[in-house]
């Protein structure tokens, strides 16, 4: 009798290794980049029509009968002069109407060039951008707790989020790297972002000469017309709530402006504290100081691109410490939204926001409230999308991941609702009848591969098996997860020569002054 064993054992052997090669597909490192969200929904506008007109009205009371501070800028006082403002020491009153009709040659939508053009943002419109966490000086993790930032850990961040396929930017001071020199520090974190990811990035405005250098280091990474006639960078300028403008946030205005880079316009607002406690007087200062930041920046230069921007939480009364996540926040959010939308504008806020010192379910509430929030809200550039952790004075690796993965559901609820013949499913429907199932069907199989968002953090295993496989908790996937991303990071290419280009402008930048660490 013929020995069969040979030939029974063939197609177990096969099935094994087509399994094996299937496995092998699934888990095989991938670098997945979705493009940033238009959006297919409609805007949640909290405010009508009147409750608008009051808001607007009493921002021009604001400007033209208190006004705002320019503290240490001679030269802003000065343009101001001469555009008809009444200058009174430091104090500019700006005449009704004044700043809105500067504000008007500013652009209603802002694509920003990254050096992979795959990776250019729209910002405006129905479009929304996601960036990372940004300004936080201490790090966490399971691994070593709460600690000053390093540049080593800033690069991680920027690693991790070239790697986060749903982050459409790389952001700005991901965390303050306290291992490096105040004066100097700038010249390190943009040269990661421009090294270590091609998705677009943001420059410095700690001092108006870092400024500067973040056009110049573009002009090597992108060419000198290039960066003169596209904006490639965004930069955060906060105002420093109520009414106060400062030096040097204002120098770096000007240069961001000067040079057609983007920049957003953003009042600081801890409500009860640097505004009124009531969410239409919060909304008022923020209109009368964006206006005025806004009609700043063109003056500089008309046509210069510009986000209206609105930072705001709430105050606990009994610690005083700042709140996120809170209902007031989210209105006041949606009503900005509004007002940026009526002056036809870009709008920035929201985030991950939250004040736990740990990842944990207050910080999942708050940042969920915020997120959605934004989404819903109008938002079309993010900051602090994910990462961010108490109150803004930790980046957190495993949060970074969690949200991240989160704002694939952004994503989803973005798209809308499918009401194609696709969408409405009939043929399924039909397909299955009464008391059967879907699992087999024909538009199951269709559609099964891209139907449901699928998250890369949470877990929904069965009890036995999530139990034996180490009952971890979201932060121990998260931390899993966070080391995993890093180990399979794939550094984009760069050309050698603007590589070392960027190199030395660093070299001689750091060479030409002593280190500074106050």
């Amino acid at each position: 009798m013929a020995d069969t064993s040979a030939l029974q054992d063939t197609p177990r052997r096969r099935a094994r290794g087509g399994g094996a090669a299937r496995r092998a597909e699934r888990s095989a490192p991938k670098v997945e980049f979705a493009k940033f969200i238009e959006r297919n929904i409609p805007n949640f506008e909290i405010l009508n029509a009147e409750a608008l007109e009051i808001i607007e009205y009493n921002a021009e009371t604001v400007l033209e009968e208190i006004g705002v501070n320019f503290v240490d800028s001679p030269e802003a006082l000065q343009r101001w002069r001469e555009v008809g403002a009444d200058v009174d020491g430091e104090r500019v009153r700006i005449p009704r109407g004044l700043a809105r009709k500067l504000c008007a040659t500013a652009p209603s939508r802002i694509t920003q060039h990254a050096r992979n053009p795959e990776r250019n943002v729209e910002i405006g419109g129905n479009s929304l951008v996601l960036a990372p966490v940004y300004g936080p000086p201490f790090v966490r993790d399971l691994d070593g707790g709460r600690r000053y930032a390093t540049i080593a850990d800033f690069q991680k961040f920027v690693k991790l989020g070239h790697m986060s396929k749903w982050l459409h930017h790389s952001g700005g001071t991901v965390c303050e790297p306290t291992d490096v020199a105040v004066n100097k520090r700038h010249l390190d974190m943009l040269y990661a972002h421009m090294t270590l990811t091609d998705k677009p990035f943001m420059g410095s405005v700690t001092e108006p000469s870092r400024a500067q250098d973040s056009v110049d280091m573009c002009k090597i990474l992108f060419g000198d017309t290039f960066v003169d006639e596209n904006a490639v960078m965004t930069s955060l300028i906060n105002i420093n709530s109520p009414l106060v403008f400062d030096p040097i946030m204002m120098g770096a205005l000007e240069v961001y402006a000067s040079n057609n880079q983007a920049c957003i316009i953003s009042p600081f607002i801890v409500g009860g504290a640097m505004a009124p406690v009531s969410v239409v007087g919060t909304l008022t200062q923020v209109l009368a100081e964006a206006l005025a930041g806004i009609a700043y920046s063109q003056m500089i230069r008309p046509g210069a691109p510009v986000i209206f921007g609105a930072f705001v939480s709430s105050i606990d009364m009994n610690s005083g410490a700042p709140t996120f996540g809170t209902p007031e926040a989210s209105k006041i959010l949606y009503g900005a939204g509004q007002l940026a939308r009526r002056m036809n504008l870009p709008f920035r806020s929201g985030g991950g926001l939250c004040g736990s010192k740990l990842p944990d379910a207050q910080a999942a509430y708050e940042t969920a409230n915020t997120l959605n929030a934004a989404l819903l809200g109008g938002v079309n550039f993010m900051l602090h999308s994910c990462g961010w952790l108490e109150g803004g004075l930790v980046s957190s690796f495993e949060k970074f991941v969690m949200d991240a993965d989160q704002l694939g559901v952004l994503h989803s609820i973005a798209e809308g609702v499918d009401i194609s013949e696709n969408g409405q499913a009939m043929g399924a429907i039909s397909e299955v009848q009464p008391s059967g199932h879907y699992l087999g069907c024909e538009h199951t199989q269709a559609n099964f591969k891209t139907a449901f968002w699928r998250t890369n953090v949470l877990d929904y295993k069965p009890f036995e098996q999530w139990s034996e496989e180490g009952s971890y908790d979201t932060v121990q996937l998260a931390n899993i997860r966070v080391k995993r991303m890093l180990q399979e990071y794939q550094k984009p290419a760069i050309d050698p020569a603007i590589d070392a280009a960027l190199q030395s402008y660093i070299t001689k930048k750091k060479e030409s002054m002593p280190d500074a660490f106050g």
